[in-house]
């Protein structure tokens, strides 16, 4: 285009050709048509054009007038726009327009035109985005920076661009929208608050979401400009942070969220603000640090965050508030883990200590969320937690609150469900969590019925999911059932068990329902209301419910005759799935959504409908069992060896046919059984001939084809097999045919015959055999029984030692290498009971010999015929069947009348007896004796004399014993109010004057007044009494005052002419008395009734007889400390103490408590808290096997006992005056002869022997013996009292385990200190070691004599190492055939 070249006057605007004047006197289209051409003419004109830069001059000033500037058309104010921008550019670096008011008029207006950009489907949006596009390449209000408003200008701009962006925009309008806004603030000299906020607003949540376009180009703005702005926002953050002057923004209350922000754009953008943030961290202000920690904990968890390891004094900062006072805190750290473990997997190990911490807060919110964290991080992926973190889910599952157990227990399920059964993780990660399903079902054993519940739903749902396929079902719980602890096993065998019972209740309530009404019959479906009420969750509530539901069986056929089909025997899983949804669908109120009624019958209807096992099931699981004795099963892929999964497989069906009967009549199905009774395997035959004695008893009805078969395997079995299978075999004869007494004349004919006591080993299986053809069928062999007993049992087997036993000094070997004779010995021990228990009378008094036999059997050390050539652990074997013989006869009314108090006492003894697994397995045939009110209350005295065992594991679980059985007889007597009559023999408290007989009769009492001897009873005395006044249940305090005030108003009826012995008596009561009084705020109350004693115990009280004296020795007063008995404890404690390792502190409680004493009638094991103790068979002696045991004690001479002689001639007193240092104690045993000194060879043989099987020197009864030392010049006399002495560290922390899973502890403090009292001593086992080293070069002394029926009192020096306190060595088989006999006697006892 030419353009004249002549100067244009002043003044004079010139237009591009073509253009006339554009003024106001031209109409609007007009001057739109001629402002585009001259938007045209600037748009071809570049920076070098001086000549038309100079021709147009005034036109650029004409229009940035304010004609122009304010029209009122948008069209001419855009071409206006449009043209200043490319004046600017054509112009650049020096405007036009010298006047500062101009230039902000001007790029106000400019910005203003701008917010056209907002509509993209205009028919302008080009000429907004050429004019976006100009002002941003030439960078046009960088002429601003000298303007004194540039401030104003630049906000508003920033603000335009913020509001107009939109989703509608593509990539160029952001990028020359962030080229613009950042050229501002990089080539700027500062950067105001005010645009700085305009930036930021966009950051702050609410407008983040608003206007995500917004924050994404403020987001680009602040990556282009991190540099630049950096200074900015940390002088913005000190201002708000440090100094508080919030006023300075109206973002200053969204800091922290401009933070978070910042931080994930730009970590750079907060070099200099992270550490304030640390310091805020440490605030006072409780608001303001949970601010901050929430946004930490945002800015740690985010999934990229390097920020833990860029900033590692931050991280510790924040860590530290996991331990803050202020709970919201707490709870937003714990809520934070998951996020970290999830995105930051590295980081795991600096928040598992914290973790732990947290996981026994005193809030409960807190222990919730720390499980929620770990299992949410669990459940994505398994390798993001480690073993520590799981286990505080584990202890967690036991927690004292219900919403912290479930949420433990239920995420345990889940991570079992995804990693095991579903198999998410491989091999490597089920096997990494295969104890999961073991603690799961050991919840079972807790008391609460949620708990039990939640197992049994989670057993349906997670285990073995009812929904699989029957084969699957029945495969999958075949294999988890084969890989379960022995516990675990117990408590599902125990959740079949409560189910099958709880099916009975209901059919007989429908039985109720359904006859005619009547008082006595309401009477009756009240009492099964309430029996259904028990098993279910919440029993204020559910009582009512269930009575509603009575009320609607009497009414409504229909879900009568659906509930009727539930618990049929023969309800298939299918069957029951449509019941409980047609009886649910029938309850429902649609009108009523949430229906509390529905809830309670859905929990009946879960505990009660067969989802798992039917007819078509237990046939799969028959064939499961066949492929794996064919070899064609799974068992290797699966982790189990074959052998492992048969038998578990059999013992699943053995368990099942107590439950499911019904169930296994199939052909099919005993076919198969028939062939596991020829299998080699003795368990599996065994196994075998249980189902069939549980399953049979319509076989020769419906399979007699079956039955031609059995018998003469049965009669084999009888004859030869091993003698369990023997036993099962009559049991199974005795069950299934109807012409039993032919089959066993048969077998019991030629047994009789072939009895030859000259071969010991052919006479196990046919006394067994015998024993239990006496005890089923005692009449038809009543003749022939009592004749083989007293001449054949008595006179040629057990009153003859034939085969010299093993010289040996341990007191317990496994069943393989006990003799022969001996098993015969036991097996006739048994014949003669079984014998009595059928016949079920003592008219022929053989009763009277029997228990003379077995006393003397005990009296003997278990070497009856005193020639001294049974073995030590052969005499244990007898001295434990004649134990328990003679509680197995004292369960039968007939003849416990005739059980003698001197027999009685002797009997008592064996729980302290000298060898461990005695007393073990004779404290677990008590304690089920007692459990089952079979035994007489003065049975429960027995277990006050294990205070004094030197076992700790064998104290904890007598306690546990004590305490279950004081709970059972309470809730007995609560449940059947109809036995009032029968309280002398339930009421907890009448155990008091059997134990005060006991202790007064304790052969280690001997000096009345001997102050170390009464702290002894005192110990004996609070063992029972802390547990029976735990609860002063109807005023039973006073009752116990006065029924021991009473006592002393009598005589002991066993000697009643002997002073002495009243003597004793009198100050055992006084013990009880003083215990009551400092133990007891309301002992003095009246008595809620007159105590009855005991006529066998205690004579009549003398009306002329007023025993007011207190016996007492003054020294006495101080050992009696007042305070409250402790409440037994069932669910864990939130917070143990802990040390800085993390450990709980060692304290007196921890020491001395059981795990728990709570128990449960129904619970799988005697523990129904933590552990399983009163049933912990291998387990048992496993954890005591694994721990070392202390030979010392707090005597200063522990050589004080050494000399003192030990063991009682028969029918002579021992003195009872002598005061001397030297006096005896009367000797307990028979006197035997001392063994000869051996040689330091044979010393060092001796040392090789099992150190836990072998006899303490000296050791007291129950007492841990006192340790040896090469000092033994000045012997003085021994103490009598057990002291407490400290066990050593692996003890410790064995019961610190045992605590843990117990929850021995109540508080709920975060940081818990120990109490203050005895406290932990270190075990001087370097000491022991050096006196072990010693005592090994020393002659060996002479074998003193045993103590009968307790274990020795004191450590003698000898050549053998100290004394172990008669637990078993490490590695050492102790417990095989206590459990196996265990077992026997516990059918048995069912049987009979």
């Amino acid at each position: 285009m030419a353009h004249p070249k002549a100067r244009v006057p002043d003044g004079k605007v010139t237009y591009p050709p073509g253009v006339k004047e554009i003024s106001d006197k031209v109409s609007k289209e007009e001057m739109v048509r001629r402002l585009k051409m001259v938007v045209k003419t600037f748009m071809d004109m570049d920076q070098d054009s001086e000549e038309e830069k100079e021709l147009y001059l005034n036109l650029a000033l004409h229009l940035a007038s304010d004609f122009f500037l304010k029209h009122p058309d948008k069209d001419v104010r855009l071409l206006v726009a449009c043209c200043l921008a490319d004046i600017f550019r054509i112009y650049a670096p020096e405007a036009p327009y010298t006047s500062p008011d101009k230039l902000k008029d001007i790029f106000m207006f400019i910005t203003r035109q701008l917010k056209g950009l907002e509509d993209t489907k205009s028919a302008q949006f080009n000429r907004y985005f050429y004019l976006l596009e100009n002002i941003a390449w030439v960078k046009s209000y960088n002429i601003c920076f000298e303007l004194e408003d540039c401030n104003e200008i630049f906000t508003q701009l920033y603000r335009t661009l913020f509001q107009v962006i939109n989703n509608g925009h593509n990539q160029k309008v952001h990028m020359h929208m962030v080229d613009l806004m950042s050229s501002i603030i990089c080539e700027g000299d500062t950067v105001s608050q005010e645009l700085l906020d305009t930036v930021l607003i966009n950051l702050v949540p609410a407008h983040k979401n608003m206007n995500k376009q917004a924050y994404d180009l403020a987001k680009a703005l602040l990556k282009r400009t991190a540099q630049a702005i950096e200074p900015y926002i940390t002088n913005f953050f000190n201002l708000v942070l440090m100094l508080g002057k919030t006023s300075v923004s109206d973002l200053s209350e969204h800091v922290f969220d401009l933070i978070l922000e910042l931080y994930s754009i730009d970590s750079h953008l907060l070099l200099s603000v992270l550490p304030q943030l640390e310091f805020k961290l440490k605030s006072n202000d409780n608001d303001e640090r949970l601010q901050v920690v929430k946004l930490l904990a945002k800015m740690f968890g985010a999934k990229d965050s390097e920020l833990a390891v860029q900033n590692k004094p931050l991280w510790q900062c924040y860590l530290g508030r996991f331990n803050d006072i202020h709970v919201p805190i707490r709870l937003e750290c714990v809520k934070f883990a998951s996020h970290c473990l999830m995105n930051h997997p590295d980081l795991a190990k600096d928040l598992t200590e914290f973790l732990k911490i947290r996981s026994h807060d005193p809030e409960e919110a807190i222990r919730h969320d720390v499980i929620v964290s770990i299992v949410t991080a669990a459940k994505k992926d398994l390798s993001l937690v480690n073993d520590q973190l799981l286990n505080f889910v584990r202890e967690r599952t036991l927690d004292k609150r219900w919403r912290v157990r479930k949420e433990a227990i239920m995420g345990l399920a889940h991570i079992y469900k995804k990693y095991s059964l579903q198999v998410e993780g491989g091999k490597e990660a089920s096997k990494h969590i295969s104890w999961i399903k073991d603690k799961l079902l050991h919840i079972y054993y807790q008391t609460s019925i949620d708990d039990r519940l939640l197992v049994e739903r989670i057993f349906a749902q997670y285990m073995v999911p009812h929904n699989l396929g029957t084969a699957d079902r029945m495969k999958c719980l075949y294999y988890l059932y084969a890989t379960l602890d022995p516990n675990a096993v117990k408590a599902l065998n125990e959740m079949w068990k409560c189910q099958n019972m709880l099916r009975h209740h209901v059919k007989d309530l429908l039985d109720l329902v359904s006859k005619p009404k009547s008082e006595a019959s309401s009477k009756a479906v009240f009492s099964k209301v309430m029996v259904i009420t028990r098993n279910l969750p919440d029993p204020g509530k559910a009582q009512d419910f269930v009575k509603k539901l009575a009320q609607i069986l009497e009414e409504d056929e229909r879900i009568r005759e659906q509930l009727d089909t539930l618990v049929s025997p023969a309800c298939s899983c299918k069957q029951a799935e449509v019941c409980v949804k047609d009886i649910t669908k029938k309850l429902s109120n649609p009108k009523q959504p949430s229906n509390p009624f529905l809830e309670m019958i859905k929990f009946l209807l879960e505990r009660i409908a067969p989802v798992h096992i039917d007819m078509e099931s237990i046939s799969a699981l028959i064939k499961q069992v066949n492929k794996s004795i064919d070899g064609t099963a799974d068992d290797e892929d699966e982790g189990v060896p074959t052998d492992q999964a048969i038998r578990a497989g059999l013992e699943l069906l053995k368990v099942l046919s107590f439950t499911h009967p019904v169930s296994f009549h199939s052909a099919e199905t005993f076919e198969s059984l028939l062939g596991c009774l020829k299998m080699q395997d003795e368990k599996v035959a065994e196994a075998a001939l249980q189902i069939f004695k549980n399953t049979g008893h319509k076989m020769e009805e419906s399979f007699p084809h079956i039955k031609s078969v059995l018998l003469p395997v049965l009669q084999h079995k009888a004859k030869k097999g091993t003698p369990r299978q023997a036993k099962y075999a009559i049991h199974c004869i005795h069950a299934m045919f109807s012409n039993r007494d032919t089959q066993f004349a048969q077998i019991f004919e030629p047994l009789q015959k072939g009895l030859d006591s000259a071969c010991p080993d052919k006479l196990i299986t046919p006394l067994s055999t015998l024993g239990h053809l006496a005890l089923l069928a005692p009449e038809q062999f009543a003749g022939p029984l009592k004749s083989l007993v007293a001449n054949f049992i008595v006179k040629e087997l057990l009153m003859n030692d034939r085969i010299l036993g093993k010289k040996t000094t341990k007191l317990w070997v496994p069943d393989d290498e006990v003799s022969q004779e001996t098993l015969a010995k036991i097996q006739g021990i048994k014949l003669m009971v079984r014998w009595l228990l059928g016949v079920k009378n003592n008219l022929s008094k053989s009763g009277n010999s029997t228990l003379r036999l077995l006393t003397a059997i005990l009296s003997s050390d278990g070497d009856l015929t005193e020639q001294g050539k049974i073995g030590k652990p052969d005499m244990s074997r007898l001295r434990l069947a004649a134990g328990s013989a003679l509680l197995k006869l004292a369960q039968e009314p007939c003849y416990h009348e005739i059980v003698t108090l001197e027999q009685y006492q002797t009997c008592a003894l064996v729980i302290n007896d000298e060898c461990y697994q005695v007393r073990q397995a004779f404290a677990q045939k008590l304690n089920k004796g007692l459990w089952g009110l079979r035994l007489p209350l003065e049975y429960l005295a027995v277990f006050t004399l294990c205070a004094k065992d030197p076992v700790k594991e064998r104290r904890a679980h007598a306690r546990q014993c004590l305490a279950k059985n004081v709970n059972i007889r309470r809730e007995y007597l609560k449940q059947h109010s109809a036995v009032s009559e029968k309280l002398f023999s339930l009421l907890p408290e009448y155990v008091v004057p059997y134990t005060i007989h006991l202790l007064a009769h304790d052969p280690d009492y001997v000096k009345v007044q001997d102050i170390e001897q009464l702290t002894d009873i005192k110990e004996a005395l609070w063992f029972i009494l802390e547990i029976i006044m735990a609860k002063n249940e109807n005023n039973s305090h006073a009752f116990i005052r006065k029924m021991v005030e009473n006592i002393k108003q009598t005589k002991d009826a066993q000697a009643p002419g002997d002073p002495k012995m009243n003597e004793k008596l009198y100050t055992v009561c006084d013990i009880a008395m003083n215990i009551v009084m400092s133990k007891s705020a309301t002992y003095s109350l009246e008595a809620p009734k007159d105590p009855v004693l005991p006529a066998r115990f205690y004579t009549q009280p003398e009306k002329s007889f007023s025993n007011t004296k207190n016996y007492l020795p003054p020294e006495m007063k101080s050992l009696f400390t007042p305070g409250k008995p402790k409440a037994s404890n069932v669910l864990g404690a939130v917070n143990k103490p802990l040390s800085s390792a993390g450990k709980p502190l060692p304290t007196k409680s921890s020491r001395m408590e059981t795990a728990s004493s709570n128990s449960n009638p129904d619970s799988p094991g005697c523990n129904t808290g933590r552990l399983d103790s009163a049933d912990m068979d291998h387990s048992e002696n496993e954890d005591v096997a694994g721990l070392k045991r202390s030979d010392k004690r707090d005597d200063p001479d522990p050589a004080r006992d050494s000399d003192r002689p030990r063991g009682r001639k028969r029918n002579a007193a021992a003195s009872q005056d002598d005061d001397s240092a030297q006096e005896a104690k009367p000797k307990r045993g028979r006197k035997k002869a001392a063994g000869a000194a051996t040689t330091d060879s044979a010393n060092v043989s001796m040392e090789t022997e099992d150190e836990q099987n072998s006899p303490p020197k000296k050791g007291r009864r129950g007492r841990p013996p006192k340790s040896a030392t090469p000092k033994e010049d000045t012997p003085s006399k021994g103490r009598r009292g057990r002291k407490k002495a400290p066990p050593p560290e692996e003890e410790e922390e064995a019961e610190e385990e045992v605590q843990d899973e117990a929850g021995d502890q109540n508080s709920e403090d975060t940081d818990v200190k120990p109490k203050a009292g005895r406290q932990a001593r270190k075990p001087r086992r370097s000491q022991q070691r050096g006196e072990a080293s010693e005592t090994t070069q020393s002659p060996a002394a002479p074998t003193p004599q045993k103590r009968r029926g307790r274990p020795p009192k004191s450590a003698q020096q000898a050549a053998k190492k100290p004394a172990r306190r008669g637990r078993p060595r490490v590695g050492v088989k102790v417990n095989e055939s206590v459990n196996e006999d265990e077992e026997e006697e516990d059918e048995e006892e069912q049987e009979v």
